[in-house]
């Protein structure tokens, strides 16, 4: 079998046990969607949904956001590890998106990139999310691993990672396969699975 065959299937089984998908950070505006994958940097969703609502409540625009301080922003995140250099970029980047781009969000993957804290994976999920434009497949804790796992690429950068899963995985699949490797992680596979009762233990290389 193939990788592009292998990856075919997994998509199809995934399909199966994940039929509705969607991100599991919560939010109530595109610049807090940016925020929360910013936070979400390894840190759960689980506690940067605990600490965002106090927030998302104050704040909703990259405007609101560059009238803060450095030690107002951490007062809100200081539960969250790295806190310090999330909301020193987190700032500067609401800087940048206020003065620049009128408080509306980049539409493409280099804008956003140059972004401060913003990486391709952010891109990816606040591009697709916000305007449904998906350039890439986001490769989180849980993508990186299981691609591994499942033999559909030997690389562990996620950049690497990445273009490996687009040249076998169709561009339609892109954005809801990598949000359901995220849920058959979490619910089915976690890091240290002992792959006893994993659904999809017959595709582990």
């Amino acid at each position: 079998m193939t990788k592009k065959e292998k990856a075919k299937r997994i998509v199809g089984e995934l399909k199966k046990l994940f039929p509705k998908t969607k991100t599991a950070l919560n939010y109530n505006s595109d610049f807090n969607l940016l925020v929360a994958v910013i936070l979400s940097a390894q840190t759960t969703d689980k506690k940067v949904n605990q600490l965002s609502p106090s927030l998302f409540k104050d704040y909703r625009t990259a405007g609101d956001y560059a009238k803060l301080s450095q030690e107002e922003l951490e007062k809100y995140i200081n539960q969250i590890g790295l806190y310090r250099g999330k909301a020193r970029n987190i700032l500067k980047t609401a800087k940048i998106i206020h003065e620049n781009y009128e408080d509306k969000l980049p539409k493409t993957m280099d804008e956003m990139v140059s972004l401060p804290g913003v990486g391709r994976k952010t891109a990816n999920i606040v591009l697709g999310l916000v305007y449904g434009l998906i350039t890439g497949i986001a490769v989180d804790t849980h993508v990186k691993r299981l691609s591994n796992l499942f033999g559909l690429t030997e690389n562990n950068n996620p950049d690497k990672i990445e273009r490996d899963l687009m040249e076998i995985i169709p561009h339609p699949e892109w954005k809801e396969f990598s949000l359901r490797m995220i849920d058959y992680g979490r619910k089915y596979c976690p890091a240290r699975c002992p792959h006893s009762d994993c659904p999809l233990k017959g595709f582990i290389d």
